[in-house]
């Protein structure tokens, strides 16, 4: 379980099920037992953009940016139902939030380092508005310097409101700004506790 405003963070080896884990919650792994509820309400099995009209989002690990689009358009899309008032304040403080997005504004998405690419699929998926999100190994392959400056961000979200599930292979970063951890191993948690312990 993740309470509401919880910065929480899933660790361990790879091939441990943390990845398959969050897609099934976000209704794209298969998996035959079991549920999944917001807020009260089950979700077990519920589309994707039912789950995103409902204020859960996803930034998946690869394949998180549209490569032939523009940074612009790229953000565009995650509020295509929007009106164009509403999408240009949520693009604006999307760009508050990434601010080393905006001089690549019309930059092709496949230009963008590994670490701008994070910074684009999270304003993506905020621009839906999200009261819960769900990240998969932001930080992989990134600088120690990007890596440092997502998870900040991702903890500024949390202190904007916004609930984190979060799957990340470096530990010792992510622990720092989450409240509490689940350890898996072998598909299974064999430990939960407080990020500090």
């Amino acid at each position: 379980h993740v309470d509401k405003g919880e910065f929480v963070t899933i660790i361990g080896p790879n091939g441990c099920g943390k990845s398959t884990f969050i897609k099934a919650i976000f209704g794209l792994a298969t998996y035959h037992q079991g549920e999944v509820s917001h807020d009260g309400q089950s979700v077990t099995g519920w589309r994707t953009d039912r789950l995103v009209n409902r204020g859960i989002s996803y930034v998946p690990q690869r394949d998180n940016v549209f490569p032939g689009l523009s940074v612009l358009e790229n953000i565009e899309m995650g509020g295509l139902k929007l009106s164009s008032n509403e999408l240009g304040e949520r693009i604006e403080s999307a760009f508050r939030m990434f601010p080393d997005l905006v001089p690549r504004t019309n930059d092709l998405a496949a230009s963008l380092s590994g670490g701008e690419r994070q910074m684009l699929a999270i304003s993506r998926a905020l621009i839906s508005k999200p009261q819960f999100l769900l990240l998969d190994e932001p930080t992989a392959a990134l600088s120690p310097l990007y890596q440092q400056q997502i998870i900040q961000r991702i903890n500024n979200l949390r202190n904007e409101g916004i609930t984190i599930l979060l799957v990340e292979q470096n530990a010792r970063l992510a622990l720092k700004q989450s409240d509490r951890a689940y350890i898996f191993a072998g598909g299974e948690v064999v430990h939960t506790g407080p990020a500090q312990e």
